[in-house]
């Protein structure tokens, strides 16, 4: 008999939906207090997530819910490199989370 591996899950900060933690990108607030996006989420420090799509990243900043997680600046750099690399990305469909 199989054991199923129990998959880890993460808030994410834009749209606050309980996702898979593969589907999230990490971004880390190191203990120095620089804010990086973390690839492989293996960075040491404190870690947001937020869904791997423009619009809610686009929350996420509206509302400064990463400031206030991290409870200090995130610079535009941040959000403009996040984003970027969500538009490289392929669309998400629906079937693929089923």
């Amino acid at each position: 008999m199989l054991n199923k591996r129990k998959v880890p899950m993460r808030m994410c900060v834009g749209c606050h939906e309980m996702k898979p933690k593969r589907e999230l990108q990490r971004v880390v607030r190191s203990p120095e207090g620089e804010v990086s996006i973390d690839p492989v989420g293996k960075k040491p420090g404190r870690g947001a997530y937020v869904c791997r799509n423009v619009e809610c990243l686009k929350k996420a900043r509206k509302s400064k819910s990463l400031e206030r997680k991290f409870e200090a600046a995130v610079s535009n750099e941040i959000y403009d490199a996040l984003e970027k690399a969500f538009c490289a990305l392929p669309p998400v469909s629906e079937d693929e989370n089923e």
